[in-house]
Order: C-alpha cells, then sequence, then structure tokens
C-alpha cells in the first residue's frame, strides 16, 4: 500500500468543520496505517471505530495507549528514542483532547515515511 502523507492541520480542521465526523474517518486510516508500517495483524479500524462506538468511548482509550506504544517502536527504527507515549496518549485522551493524539500520530506516521525515503 502506498502512503499519502496527511496534513496534520488539514485534519484537525475538517475534523472540527464535520463536528467529529471526519475525525473518526481519521482514527480508522491511523489504525490501518499503522498495521501497514509496524507489519502486525491485528483489529481493523473499522472494528477500532465500532468498538469504540460500542464501549463508549473505552476502547478508544486503549486504543490510543497501544498506538503509543507503536509509535515507540516505530521511532526506534529510524534511531529515534521515545518511551512511554502510549501512557502520554492515554492521558491525554482521558483529559478530552484525543484531537492532539491524532495530530501527534499522524504527525509521527508522516515522519517516518519521510525517514525511510531517505
Amino acid at each position: 500500500m502506498e502512503y499519502r502523507e496527511k496534513n496534520v492541520a488539514l485534519c484537525i480542521v475538517f475534523t472540527i468543520i464535520t463536528c467529529g465526523i471526519y475525525g473518526l474517518y481519521w482514527l480508522v486510516t491511523l489504525n490501518d496505517e499503522m498495521m501497514d508500517v509496524t507489519r502486525e495483524e491485528g483489529t481493523s479500524g473499522l472494528l477500532v471505530l465500532v468498538l469504540t462506538i460500542v464501549t463508549c468511548g473505552i476502547y478508544g482509550l486503549y486504543w490510543c495507549y497501544q498506538m503509543g506504544k507503536r509509535v515507540d517502536w516505530m521511532n526506534s527504527t529510524y534511531g529515534r528514542h521515545t518511551d512511554n507515549s502510549g501512557l502520554l496518549y492515554l492521558v491525554v485522551s482521558l483529559l478530552g483532547f484525543s484531537i492532539v493524539v491524532y495530530a501527534v500520530m499522524q504527525y509521527e506516521l508522516n515522519q517516518y515515511h519521510r525517514n525511510m525515503l531517505e
């Protein structure tokens, strides 16, 4: 699958303009892109969305934590050390700022792909 870099600022604007609907799409694509990068078998983005809705957001918190661990792995593959991103993402999401977590994840994915092209 070819990766197309997403503009983080536009993703935030679209999420706000659509009252969060674009954010749901963004969650699905973030999950699927991260699974492609880490080459892991796991929950599909659509299932993550359904589980998050059914559990009233609780699964979404778990997902943020797991994605943080994947971001740490991804960063280590190109020599950038990050630690405990999962805990940071969980705390920020608990405070109600999941859009910030999505933005950071998207930024990290964009950076990973730029570094892999060099």
